[in-house]
């Protein structure tokens, strides 16, 4: 018996020594939440993926041990609807604590100076969204309305943009800031403010120089690039962009699976005209909308025009349900109107399209086209 634990001990051994993953750590302990699952979750370029979970005990106690990135990632924690957002970079432990009822706002975490500025930008991003909703609420006249929400939104940002964005564009927390949000919407634009626009160029050239093989400094750049182009102007001169770091398309990339899960890149559509279709199935008019969709479709595939239409419904069985028989491309965005191919774009209404040409080059949006199979002709 003593040569059998004997055996088995030295394979354990052996198989621990295998695992050479280099791995972070998050731990620490969450009250008031016995019970609770807590999830682990990597905010993707494309979609939030879950990577571990946990059943909180009494003393709300959690350790996870995840693979490391070669370059900054972020991650969250979740219970529920309560989110702890974090950065990692390395093989580093971080350390959190929390009481469920605050956890969004009222936590302490450890270990980096990155998660601390991660932090204040959350709870300012809160204290944003609150205000902008008091305003939306009370009885102030409509254009007064308006002009208190773009004083705070500029409030913020001018002090974001000096104490976290140009103040170490280099810093994870420059990137998180970029891609905050408020009642769904990003606060900085990356297509249409010049001087928002400076900020993605900012952090993009610090990020292609710190990481330049990471596929975030790669799609930040694309984002730049498309902004820069779009408002021209003197924020070429002031802000400097690598061209020859810089893979330069007229088109930023989606790359998105469709109903077999397979990768469909946007951009792999050059030669072809596409109508590029933001939309969500589950609205009333969706399925009279496809109808017309086809129609045109079946009139033109053959001389080149493809469909890439892409779902922001929140349901995926019904997507997959309601997509099944369409014969275009399509594929389902899960992060939904919180999207940053949403933000990107510019959509503020659903359904939202885009005609694209030939050497995938962005031309026309739907507020602009009063007939849109004259335009698809044009193109072909």
């Amino acid at each position: 018996m003593k040569k059998i634990i004997s055996c088995m001990g030295l394979a354990l051994v052996a198989l621990a020594a295998c695992d050479s993953t280099p791995k972070f750590g998050i731990e620490g302990t969450i009250t008031s939440a016995e019970d609770k699952v807590l999830y682990l979750e990597n905010v993707g370029l494309e979609e939030v993926s879950m990577l571990d979970s946990v059943k909180l005990g009494k003393n709300g106690k959690f350790d996870f041990q995840v693979a490391a990135p070669n370059n900054p990632e972020f991650y969250r924690l979740r219970i529920e609807d309560r989110i702890i957002n974090f950065t990692i970079d390395s093989t580093e432990t971080v350390k959190v604590q929390a009481e469920l009822p605050t956890m969004p706002t009222d936590y302490v975490i450890e270990g980096s100076e990155s998660n601390q500025k991660i932090k204040e930008l959350a709870i300012k991003q809160i204290a944003l969204e609150k205000a902008i909703m008091a305003i939306s609420s009370s009885k102030l006249a409509p254009g007064d309305k308006q002009d208190s929400i773009m004083h705070s939104l500029a409030a913020y940002k001018d002090e974001v943009k000096r104490n976290y964005i140009f103040a170490n564009p280099t810093d994870a927390s420059a990137y998180f800031a970029l891609f905050q949000t408020v009642t769904g919407y990003l606060i900085f634009d990356p297509v249409n403010d010049k001087k928002d626009v400076q900020c993605f160029a900012a952090v993009a050239t610090s990020w292609d120089n710190a990481y330049p093989h990471a596929s975030r400094a790669q799609n930040l750049h694309n984002i730049a690039i498309r902004g820069l182009k779009n408002v021209r102007g003197p924020v070429i001169k002031e802000v400097e962009i690598d061209p020859e770091k810089v893979k330069e398309t007229d088109l930023i990339n989606i790359g998105l699976p469709d109903l077999r899960g397979k990768i469909r890149n946007l951009t792999d559509l050059k030669g072809k005209v596409v109508l590029l279709d933001f939309t969500i199935y589950s609205h009333a008019a969706s399925a009279q909308r496809n109808m017309l969709l086809r129609e045109i479709y079946d009139k033109y595939k053959g001389q080149g025009l493809e469909i890439y239409q892409i779902s922001l419904d929140t349901d995926e069985h019904f997507w997959k349900t309601n997509a099944d028989n369409l014969p275009w491309i399509c594929v389902r965005d899960a992060n939904g109107i919180y999207s940053s191919n949403v933000a990107v774009y510019g959509v503020t209404n659903l359904p939202t399209f885009f005609l694209i040409d030939r050497d995938n080059t962005l031309k026309l949006r739907n507020d602009n086209i009063k007939d849109i199979e004259s335009e698809i002709k044009k193109l072909l």
